[in-house]
């Protein structure tokens, strides 16, 4: 039933999608989720491109599967993230955080697979225009920095404007209904971060897992709006700093962007930034990267079916 053109592009068995979270989603998380018929995305954020290295190894260690890489596009080292992963001849990469054109053809002439993560069903249009082999349009509910538009209204929209490419769809997707209601609404597939936080490969502290799953959708705020880059996280004592900081009306520049940065972090959870998304909210266990996308498998196609059966 979810065979279908993103899984023949990428050759997965699951049209599911890892989200690349800096300082989260390294080879261990990668490869579990690459190794159950998904595709685990390594998360680059700010990193050299000698981590990046070291982790594409890692990686190759532990699956014989695809996965691929996520590039920020305001790291200072996107160039020599990009001939690493040329060296390496990873089978696909995501970007944000910027502009990714100017890649694009070195990717492309290294028959990489570029897979842009927009806010905007414009940008996915243009995406497509200028190459690209699919694109996530990813709606607010998503955690890290966020858009404008909600997931239920960006999909659609985006797919109208499509024509060839697949659209994979992110933002506040965490089971089979969740992960249905994309595919209903025109989506090729789906990714998801949060919901591989709290997953028992994931390589963050056991506490940044128990605050997911023990999350709920009044704790799970945005900062930072005034700066140009909103970001969700779970409330805690930094989130705290931060909104009163906020309060005092500062210049962006005050805010700094470091200390938004992806992190494992370590057992004090509220010294670090809880990136999350509101699907949070409805997490309740950790599993295993097979069992959350099994299960999700097999939920989605029975409320599709069944909402089928109620048109």
């Amino acid at each position: 039933m979810f065979s279908n053109k993103l899984t023949q592009l990428l050759g997965i068995q699951y049209p599911i999608i890892q989200g690349g979270m800096a300082g989260v989603s390294e080879s261990k998380l990668v490869s579990a989720v690459s190794n159950a018929g998904g595709l685990g995305v390594i998360g680059t954020g700010f990193f050299p491109s000698s981590w990046l290295e070291e982790e594409i190894k890692k990686t190759k260690e532990l699956t014989d599967k695809p996965f691929g890489v996520n590039l920020f596009m305001r790291n200072p080292g996107v160039t020599e993230l990009v001939k690493t992963i040329v060296k390496y001849q990873v089978p696909v990469v995501f970007t944000g955080g910027g502009n990714p054109l100017p890649i694009f053809s070195y990717l492309q002439a290294a028959g990489i697979k570029a897979i842009p993560v927009v806010a905007l069903a414009r940008l996915a249009k243009k995406m497509e225009d200028s190459g690209a082999d699919a694109v996530v349009a990813e709606g607010l509910e998503s955690g890290g920095h966020i858009g404008e538009s909600t997931t239920f209204c960006l999909i659609p929209q985006a797919r109208a404007l499509l024509k060839e490419i697949p659209l994979i769809a992110a933002g506040g997707i965490y089971d089979g209904k969740t992960a249905a209601a994309a595919f209903l609404l025109g989506a090729d597939g789906i990714q998801m971060g949060t919901r591989f936080l709290a997953s028992k490969e994931c390589q963050v502290h056991e506490n940044y897992k128990k605050a997911v799953i023990s999350a709920t959708d009044e704790n799970i705020v945005v900062l930072a709006r005034f700066t140009g880059y909103p970001v969700r996280v779970i409330e805690n004592e930094l989130a705290k700093k931060n909104k009163e900081l906020e309060e005092k009306n500062p210049f962006p520049e005050e805010v700094k962007a470091e200390r938004f940065a992806g992190t494992k972090g370590g057992e004090n959870i509220e010294a670090f930034p809880l990136l999350a998304g509101l699907s949070a909210g409805g997490i309740r266990e950790i599993k295993s990267c097979q069992e959350i996308i099994e299960e999700i498998m097999k939920d989605a196609k029975e409320a599709i079916e069944k909402a089928a059966q109620n048109i």
